[in-house]
């Protein structure tokens, strides 16, 4: 179960938090197999690093790209990604950087989906927060806390803020908050 805390002033949200699970940290991917679905090489990963998927309640894949040129870059080949995703054993990928859109981001990132799912998530909450346990527990960002960015490559700017709870090795949660807009309300009739 994943706890959701909403913070309100005079009947308005404010901000929604979402307190995800301990992360799983699962299987790892070749990079040289991944990334020519994105219309990227493996020059464009963050060096060092590597393809994993991680599951804070959803496992998604975790793509570190070296810069935000290289998320600039990205060409979906959808067959080669269905074809991904059929064989693969996580939801979505989420490609993403250090260094944010704006001076306040740490990170920024960009995450698809497949026809009839929305192509491009202006901002995936589930997946920041496996990114996040993802940064904290191979060292590549040196605090628990800070602001996540996504969506602003498709005029849609997004801004989180990230927590991540317990030390690299012993992630209990991730939180993830920030401002929320109703983007479609409805009433279902049984």
């Amino acid at each position: 179960m994943i706890d959701v805390a909403i913070q309100a002033n005079d009947g308005h949200v404010e901000r929604v938090i979402m307190s995800q699970l301990a992360p799983r940290f699962l299987d790892v991917y070749d990079a040289s197999e991944v990334l020519p679905v994105f219309g990227l090489a493996v020059a464009h990963l963050l060096p060092g690093a590597q393809l994993q998927v991680v599951s804070t309640g959803t496992p998604q894949l975790m793509i570190p790209l070296r810069d935000i040129e290289a998320l600039r870059a990205i060409h979906v080949d959808n067959a080669a990604y269905a074809a991904l995703r059929e064989r693969g054993t996580f939801f979505s990928p989420h490609l993403f950087c250090l260094g944010g859109a704006t001076a306040q981001g740490r990170t920024f990132a960009r995450h698809f989906g497949l026809p009839p799912d929305t192509p491009e998530d202006p901002f995936t909450g589930s997946a920041t927060g496996g990114m996040a346990a993802y940064l904290w527990r191979y060292g590549l960002i040196d605090t628990p806390t800070w602001i996540a960015e996504q969506g602003h490559l498709m005029g849609r700017p997004g801004q989180a803020s990230v927590e991540v709870v317990g030390p690299p090795n012993a992630i209990s949660t991730v939180r993830v908050g920030g401002k929320a807009v109703i983007v479609v309300r409805g009433e279902l009739v049984l």
